[in-house]
């Protein structure tokens, strides 16, 4: 991945854009695209990069990491 004709980076991003058509796209219409770019916004920002599981961060939604850290920090 990262590298330049790498088919892995290819399909990383295919699937992200597979994914957001099939839940955001196809459901519903849009009059400009300053609203479209908001929903994607909305959806990506809202959604997706909090409640996603990363595996960097031991299979678990980034929310979930900072809260888990959080309590910790609070509590030492």
């Amino acid at each position: 991945m990262g590298r330049v004709a790498s088919s892995v980076g290819n399909a990383l991003i295919e699937g992200f854009w597979s994914t957001m058509q099939r839940e955001l796209l196809d459901h519903h219409a849009w009059e400009t695209r300053t609203e479209l770019a908001s929903a994607m916004f909305e959806r990506i920002e809202g959604f997706y990069n909090p409640s996603r599981h990363h595996t960097g961060l031991g299979d678990i939604s980034p929310v979930a990491y900072e809260a888990l850290h959080t309590r910790a920090a609070i509590a030492a």
